[in-house]
């Protein structure tokens, strides 16, 4: 059976006791290895389940992990497509929406 620790990432229990049995015993090197927290959440799903996981294992769950940042920061309009609608507006002389 498949048990997901991190959606974001498709990190599974198996992959944290894999992991844990090569020697990633604390919390920072256990996401640098699986890449679990580095998705669309950040950790906000799945940093606590892990480091439970990896404490019962024996290792050091101390918390935080290190943030990343999306390399290129971006402003929410982009995200939301809203940029490339105002941009379309513009071109076409259509009053913003």
């Amino acid at each position: 059976m498949k048990t997901i620790a991190c959606r974001c990432e498709d990190v599974t229990l198996h992959d944290l006791d894999d992991a844990i049995a090569r020697g990633h015993r604390d919390l920072e090197s256990l996401k640098r290895y699986t890449g679990f927290g580095t998705g669309w959440c950040q950790g906000k799903g799945c940093v606590a389940l892990c480091a439970a996981h990896l404490a019962r294992a024996g290792g050091s769950a101390a918390l935080p992990i290190t943030p990343r940042p999306p390399v290129h920061p971006l402003r929410l309009a982009d995200l939301a497509g809203l940029a490339s609608i105002a941009s379309d507006d513009e071109q076409s002389g259509r009053p913003p929406r």
